[in-house]
């Protein structure tokens, strides 16, 4: 039988957030989740609002023990190119935040949701969630760091439009690795992949790339 985790969720209101606190509340977790003043309707219910900063550790360290599990979800939504400095104000500040405030918690497993590396495009989004990535590591957590590039979805359906391109270039040695890392991945794979991470917490530092999350199963 799978532990029961306090799970301590950033972003609990977002894309991601709003499905995988319900299933992990379905499988017996426990989880707080951090909101903005007056956004705390907006969490799934069983889960407990704590209200606070995402970009300012000190307005929501206190409350984050006795978590045993952080899970990051931060991020700008519908990142492109022209929200480079959004980027580095959000993502990157929240990452940061979040990495000192569980450390100083004592949280023993942090799972960061970052992209798939390195990319030929999106360079400064790539570059906010590698220095994302090298925040968690420099702050000593034990972590499971998850790097899809697209997630398909609800409101996020157009690259299934290209899908064949990415199987056609998979067929070829000088772009296969780059089409399995960069290949889109469902938003039903995501969520399998953050509760087994959960479940299973990393005992250093665990990356799961693209190939890894399209294997991932409810």
């Amino acid at each position: 039988m799978t532990p029961s985790r306090l799970v301590f969720v950033t972003g609990g209101t977002g894309y991601m957030g709003r499905r995988v606190i319900p299933a992990l509340l379905a499988r017996g977790h426990r989880v707080r989740a951090l909101v903005r003043e007056g956004s705390q309707w907006k969490l799934p219910p069983g889960s407990e609002a704590v209200v606070g900063n995402a970009l300012d550790e000190e307005t929501f360290a206190s409350r984050i023990a006795p978590a045993d599990t952080f899970l990051q979800l931060i991020g700008v939504a519908h990142p492109s190119p022209a929200k480079a400095s959004e980027f580095r104000a959000v993502d990157l500040a929240s990452a940061k935040a979040s990495a000192r405030a569980a450390a100083a918690a004592g949280v023993a497993h942090f799972v960061y949701v970052s992209v798939a590396q390195p990319a030929p495009v999106m360079k400064a989004y790539v570059e906010a969630r590698a220095e994302g990535e090298a925040a968690v590591r420099t702050a000593g957590l034990k972590a499971t760091i998850v790097r899809p590039w697209y997630v398909l979805g609800p409101g996020h359906r157009w690259p299934y439009l290209v899908l064949p391109v990415y199987r056609l270039l998979q067929l070829f040695p000088p772009t296969r690795e780059a089409a399995r890392r960069l290949y889109p991945v469902t938003l039903k794979q995501m969520i399998a992949t953050l509760v087994a991470a959960v479940e299973d917490p990393a005992v250093g530092v665990r990356i799961v790339e693209t190939p890894q999350i399209r294997q991932a199963r409810t």
